[in-house]
């Protein structure tokens, strides 16, 4: 009986793979790889922990500090010519998943906390939101103790963009009666 699904061997899943870090924009670890190759319900953990060293053995992708991986000059030459045999749904899939995945990256290098301890027992946090061209916003904030300095950074890495916008709404708001 024939197996279903796009993954039939190990080449398969190398293929998917190499397709998966030439649109990926940044460095990624072989658990985030997993996960961005998981499009297809026979590709396992273990299939993606043998192909990757293998890869980085054939100069289709190096390591980098930190346990991450790319792709390398001969990996992106391989995946132009491969990248056809993916399946559709699978190759549509895969893209879904690798723009979150740039997204959420993108997004949290933009968006930084920091919870520092200060001398009353109580503690600091400091919000930042950059964009492309600098810093747009720090907020400094006062925590009584660390669990609600840990759900105040939290809460502002969700929601950076509308800290940002109320302000901005909230001081322009008067600007006409002036």
């Amino acid at each position: 009986m024939p197996r279903l699904g796009f993954i039939q061997d190990m080449m398969d899943v190398k293929v998917l793979i190499l397709f998966v870090t030439a649109r990926v924009n940044y460095p990624v670890s072989m658990q985030e790889m997993y996960e961005l190759c998981y499009q297809d319900e026979r590709l396992s953990y273990f299939d993606v922990c043998t192909a990757i060293p293998e890869m980085v053995q054939t100069g289709h992708l190096c390591e980098l500090e930190g346990g991450k991986y790319a792709i390398t000059d001969k990996g992106r030459e391989t995946e132009s010519l491969t990248a056809d045999s993916i399946a559709f749904s699978v190759r549509q899939r895969a893209e879904s998943a690798v723009a979150r995945f740039n997204r959420k990256i993108r997004r949290s290098n933009f968006v930084k906390t920091q919870i520092l301890p200060r001398e009353g027992g109580d503690f600091s946090v400091i919000l930042s939101l950059d964009d492309d061209s600098g810093n747009l916003m720090t907020l400094e904030l006062l925590a009584p103790d660390r669990r609600q300095a840990v759900r105040l950074s939290r809460l502002m890495e969700k929601k950076a963009e509308n800290v940002y916008n109320l302000t901005m709404m909230e001081l322009l708001d008067d600007e006409d009666s002036l």
